[in-house]
């Protein structure tokens, strides 16, 4: 069964089945250092009727999360220079696996005047994740709340919501600093950010592709890219961007 519907002036439908959704790696240099976002499943070695591991309402929860892994082992130390700017430290120095220059063009600390509250500084970590779709669909960037850290984070994760049918763009890990007196330690392997999908019908499953990198697809992101650099509010550009976009984004690969 189809229902047609109208958003702005692109025609949508509501499928049977679950949501499709496509992701791939905008780069390929380094290809190798990023898992495939992998659905989230609970470890469990209780095998009694009652665990908690086959509770359905768990189930349904962690089947609607996907996780991203981190690809990188970072020691990173908040501080100001002799001018009393922000800058980042690589408490590892010569013994990081990351070299420096390398890493001064996967991290960055935004400006502090463009802080969300004076004294809490915001870290950026460019990840090469994008996700498309080719019905209605949002993704939602989480803090994966199921991992346990021996040694928690000294702050928060940016989590943010935006929808990829038509605003396909890489992903990004952005870190609020709060306790800046503790280092930041990130560990290859270990759980970075989970990423739930959303249609119009929430009681659909997610269905995770690999998706191929159309001429088609590339050009229209070409045609989006940036324009955060020159406009305030990007999702005002959403009814222009849908209006260019071609009429299929996902093809599997």
């Amino acid at each position: 069964m189809e229902i047609n519907f109208t958003i702005g002036d692109c025609e949508q439908k509501a499928l049977d089945g679950p949501l499709q959704v496509g992701w791939f790696l905008t780069e390929e240099q380094g290809a190798l250092l990023f898992e495939a976002p992998y659905r989230l499943r609970s470890m469990s070695q209780n095998r009694h009727a009652k665990s908690a591991s086959r509770c359905p309402a768990i189930l349904q929860l962690e089947s609607r999360y996907f996780v991203i892994n981190c690809p990188y082992d970072l020691h990173l130390r908040f501080a100001r220079d002799s001018e009393g700017k922000p800058i980042l430290v690589n408490v590892l120095g010569d013994k990081s696996a990351v070299r420096q220059n390398k890493l001064s063009q996967l991290l960055s600390l935004v400006q502090e005047k463009e802080w969300r509250s004076p004294k809490i500084p915001i870290l950026q970590l460019k990840l090469p994740y994008c996700f498309i779709a080719d019905e209605v669909a949002y993704i939602t960037q989480l803090d994966a709340f199921c991992n346990y850290r021996k040694n928690p984070l000294p702050g928060t994760i940016f989590g943010g919501r935006f929808p990829i049918h038509i605003w396909p763009r890489p992903l990004m890990w952005a870190f609020e600093w709060h306790d800046t007196t503790q280092d930041l330690i990130l560990k290859r392997g270990e759980p970075l950010f989970y990423c739930q999908f959303d249609g119009f019908d929430p009681s659909r499953a997610t269905k995770l592709i690999q998706a191929e990198k159309t001429p088609e697809l590339l050009n229209y992101m070409e045609q989006i890219s940036g324009v955060v650099n020159y406009v305030s509010q990007t999702f005002s550009l959403f009814k222009d961007a849908e209006s260019v976009r071609p009429k299929s984004l996902l093809t599997q690969k």
